[in-house]
């Protein structure tokens, strides 16, 4: 199988944290982000415009180690996730859920490289589709 076109970067990564709320307070007041979606009291996106990220909430007391849950790989259209979707599939790579829809309008799966780290391509409204010179 053809291997899809290529993606439209790597804009989207997601950390887990017992503080979320002074977390998310760094990174809209501190940082300058904006706050895309509040999906739910458990997990948080933001963006500075170009990019997305994802701030969830942890069981585990904060250790100092960094806690990265997984990175995404944006794609422009629902079309092109999907089409990845089979390619990985048919290349025997490991997945761990199918194509599914997020109450945003976004549209992912996971899966996972060689050594175990969790990879999620995603197409998302907010940020598909842009171009950088």
């Amino acid at each position: 199988m053809e291997r899809p076109g290529r993606f439209n970067g790597m804009r989207h990564i997601a950390f887990t944290m017992p503080n979320l709320e002074e977390c998310v307070q760094f990174y809209t007041e501190i940082m300058g982000m904006e706050i895309l979606n509040r999906a739910s009291d458990n997990l948080v996106y933001l963006t500075c415009g170009n990019d997305n990220l994802s701030l969830g909430r942890s069981d585990l007391p904060a250790s100092g180690v960094q806690s990265m849950d997984h990175f995404g790989f944006i794609v422009d259209t629902k079309e092109q996730l999907d089409a990845w979707f089979n390619y990985f599939k048919a290349k025997g790579v490991t997945m761990l859920d199918q194509p599914h829809d997020h109450r945003d309008g976004a549209r992912s799966f996971h899966i996972t490289d060689p050594a175990g780290n969790v990879i999620q391509p995603i197409y998302h409204p907010a940020i598909s589709g842009q171009r950088f010179s």
